[in-house]
């Protein structure tokens, strides 16, 4: 892996992978994937963690996660056809939000093509207010 690459340490630590398959359309007119389309990564791999952790990803969910900031770096540029990996780091929790960071391979190919990080807040839909994390979350991430 890169140096670059985000590595397991007491602040991080590797939560989930997932495997994306790379669509034509997810190209742009430069024949390479659109930078917009690595946010669609990185959320695929985020909703995965939170369902396999046990939580419904759904607007009628009584509380959820919503992102508040999100960064990706590029570094080299995805074509079509590929297969991404995204690995999902997380960090200590607090109260109601976690610091999420990704990085982006492509499957047989162990250079970093994009990194990348998301300020993870749980609220409540109904009053568009933070709630604490829940248990269950919590120890998952910690």
């Amino acid at each position: 892996m890169s140096s670059m690459a985000i590595t397991d340490s007491p602040a991080r630590r590797l939560v989930h992978t997932s495997r994306q398959v790379v669509r034509w359309g997810d190209m742009d007119y430069y024949g390479h994937v659109n930078n917009t389309v690595y946010f669609r990564y990185f959320e695929q791999a985020r909703v995965e963690w939170l369902e396999e952790a046990g939580f419904v990803v759904s607007p009628q969910a009584e509380t959820g996660a919503v992102i508040i900031n999100a960064s990706c770096t590029f570094l080299i540029p995805v074509n079509y056809p590929a297969t991404v990996q995204v690995n999902v780091y997380a960090g200590e929790p607090g109260r109601s939000s976690v610091m999420t960071w990704y990085e982006l391979y492509l499957e047989g190919d162990d250079r970093l093509y994009a990194e990348g990080a998301a300020k993870v807040v749980w609220m409540e839909p109904r009053s568009g207010k933070s709630v604490p994390i829940p248990d269950a979350l919590r120890d998952a991430v910690s």
